[in-house]
């Protein structure tokens, strides 16, 4: 049996619609992100191809992946920091152009997030994720629902890339990612599958 790492980012919420980086805040889901959610849901499930609920669903412990995971039909097994979103330290709740005011063309991807995580704290929590991914896969797909570039930095990991190189995947607000492999090479299936498609 073929089975699958699936990602899915959460739903639209003001700041991810605003640009705002939104790691640590805990902010709810917009009524467009609760909508996206539960497309999502029936999206996930076409993907999967199977009435089979999945072996493990883990998620970040904020409100607008847990909220997603509950639109999107998954019965969660277990929430974990580990699927956080990346700590932006001083940069939690403003835009890329007004960091850019202060730091000639910073981004996520390039420059350091001052009081918050560094690129290779990340890459470990996606290692430490997919560590306990590929002890359940085995026996059934997983579903891990959580944040844009973390999920993006989990996708490098999965494909053995450094962390910089998730600029590289896209994932959208409720945007699906099917992980998987061909004979034993990581691959990615599917890349932000939107929530419309089903």
């Amino acid at each position: 049996m073929s089975t699958h790492l699936y990602l899915l980012r959460h739903g639209q919420t003001e700041w991810s619609e605003s640009g705002r980086h939104t790691g640590r805040t805990d902010i709810e889901l917009t009524p467009e992100g609760e909508q996206q959610a539960r497309r999502a849901g029936a999206t996930l499930a076409r993907l999967r191809g199977t009435d089979q609920a999945p072996a493990l669903v883990l998620t970040s412990p904020r409100q607008r992946a847990t909220r997603t995971a509950a639109l999107a039909g998954l019965e969660v097994s277990a929430t974990t920091e580990d699927l956080a979103e990346w700590d932006y330290g001083d940069y939690e709740g403003i835009t890329t152009p007004q960091i850019r005011e202060r730091v000639a063309g910073w981004t996520v991807w390039s420059h350091p997030m001052p009081n918050g995580e560094t690129h290779a704290e990340v890459q470990e929590r996606a290692r430490k994720v997919l560590g306990e991914v590929r002890k359940i896969l085995p026996g059934g797909d997983v579903v891990l629902v959580g944040h844009g570039h973390f999920s993006r930095v989990l996708i490098a990991a999965w494909l053995g890339l450094a962390p910089d190189q998730g600029v590289h995947f896209g994932l959208d607000p409720a945007g699906i990612c099917q992980l998987g492999d061909e004979r034993g090479d990581p691959q990615v299936r599917r890349l932000n599958v939107p929530a419309w498609e089903v």
